[in-house]
This record gives C-alpha cells, sequence and structure tokens, in this order.
C-alpha cells in the first residue's frame, strides 16, 4: 500500500496532524476535512448556486454516528430492551453531548465561521462533529468510521452507565417531589426550531406555574431530562 502524502500547505498540514492526534489516524483526503469544519456562514459557492459548507456532510454523519452507536449498544447490552437502547442511544448522540464533546477535544480552534453567526453558534460544535463522521466516512468507508466512532469516541468520552444514572435521578425525582410536595409540574414546550434531521425542541419546567429549568434537545424527552436536570440544582443546589 502507498503511503499516504503529507499535506504542503500550512492550513492542510495543522488539520492533518489535528485529526490524527485526536482519533488516531491520517486522513487521505484532506479536502473532506475541511468541509466539514466550514460552517454554512462560511460558504463558498462552487458549481451554480451550490454552496460549499458541512450542512450536507451533517446529515450523512449523523446517520453513520446513529448507527454506529446503535450497533454498539445493541451487542454490547444483549439482555436490555428496545426502550433502553433507544435512549441511550438519544442521550449519547443528543446535540447537548455532541456539543461538549466538540468542546473537549477542541473543534473550536478548527471550525471556520463568521463572527455574526448569532444563535446558531450554540450548536455549531455539535454540527461539525456529525460532518467529521460523514468525512471520515466518505474518506475511509463504513467499518474504519465505526471503529473510529466507538474506540475512539464512545469508549473514551462516554459513560453508558452515569448516562443512565442521569435520566433515573433527575427525571424520577423531580416528579417524585413534585408529587410528594402536592406541586404542579408541567414540562412545556416553547418552541420548535428547525427541520427534518435538524428538528430541535426546546422545552421548560414549570412548577406551579414558574418557570425554572429549559433546555434544548432533539427529542422531546431527551429537553424534558435536561430540563429536570437543571431545575433540581436550581431547587437543590443552594447551600
Amino acid at each position: 500500500m502507498a503511503l499516504l502524502s503529507r499535506p504542503k500547505d500550512p492550513q492542510d498540514k495543522a488539520l492533518y496532524e489535528y485529526i490524527h492526534n485526536i482519533f488516531g489516524f491520517y486522513p487521505r483526503n484532506i479536502a473532506l476535512y475541511h468541509v466539514a469544519f466550514t460552517h454554512k456562514s462560511m460558504a463558498v459557492e462552487s458549481v451554480g448556486n451550490y454552496h460549499v459548507s458541512n450542512e450536507r456532510m451533517e446529515y450523512l454523519g449523523d446517520a453513520v454516528l446513529s448507527l454506529a452507536v446503535a450497533d454498539y449498544l445493541f451487542h454490547t447490552y444483549p439482555t436490555q430492551p428496545e426502550g433502553f437502547l433507544t435512549e441511550m442511544r438519544s442521550r449519547i448522540v443528543s446535540r447537548v453531548s455532541l456539543n461538549r464533546l466538540s468542546e473537549k477535544l477542541g473543534f473550536g480552534s478548527y471550525i471556520r465561521h463568521s463572527s455574526d453567526v448569532g444563535n446558531n453558534a450554540r450548536s455549531m460544535g455539535g454540527n461539525a462533529f456529525e460532518a467529521l463522521m460523514g468525512a471520515i466516512y466518505l474518506d475511509r468507508g463504513y467499518d474504519f468510521a465505526k471503529r473510529i466512532i466507538i474506540e475512539r469516541i464512545v469508549k473514551v468520552h462516554i459513560d453508558v452507565d452515569e448516562l443512565q444514572q442521569t435520566d433515573a435521578n433527575f427525571k424520577s425525582k423531580l416528579l417524585e417531589w413534585s408529587q410528594k410536595q402536592k406541586k404542579n409540574l408541567v414540562f412545556h414546550q416553547l418552541d420548535e426550531i428547525g427541520e427534518g434531521h435538524k428538528k430541535e425542541f426546546h422545552i421548560q419546567v414549570l412548577i406551579d406555574g414558574k418557570p425554572y429549568g429549559d433546555a434544548i434537545d432533539r427529542s422531546i424527552r431527551g429537553a424534558e431530562q435536561l430540563a429536570a436536570e437543571k431545575t433540581w440544582k436550581l431547587l437543590f443546589s443552594e447551600d
């Protein structure tokens, strides 16, 4: 097998080495990875009216990531029911989780975006993370991308048992507390943002009509869980 040629362009070289340091392999087609880190605010027109950014690659990476995580959970937890598998996959690939991962891995130094992205900044890292999974898939194929997702991301940065406990603790405890205290607890949907695979739900906890924690996630259930966690901390972490 021919050795991969090292890029000479400084920007190519920096991204090339970054991918190797984080994920343990060298890209074959570095251009794919540049696209993965290009926010739509920096899109450039290539052919006709088509503007190159990471949006299409994000769509592809979302599917690759979800399938790889679903496969891992299915084989790792052979006795767990479908509800557990669905919930854990949702938690692992949630927008909040991917945003945190992108920050932890230092994506911010490589994402190309304009200075006026506004509200889109909150999901920029997670979008780039998905797009990067799409770039790996296009560059090396599904089996390779799956191995990177499981060995370099899930096993290193994700604690499924902790995720399970987080789900059980905050939402169920909040519901139990509200019942004992005879409080009216409502998970209120404030907004529905975006369309298709980009759709997100904004949920806020109301207790006796008073607003508490709110959160945004791709699923209503996920947003409810995150909002419950914030509310629990607001109520009981002020000692």
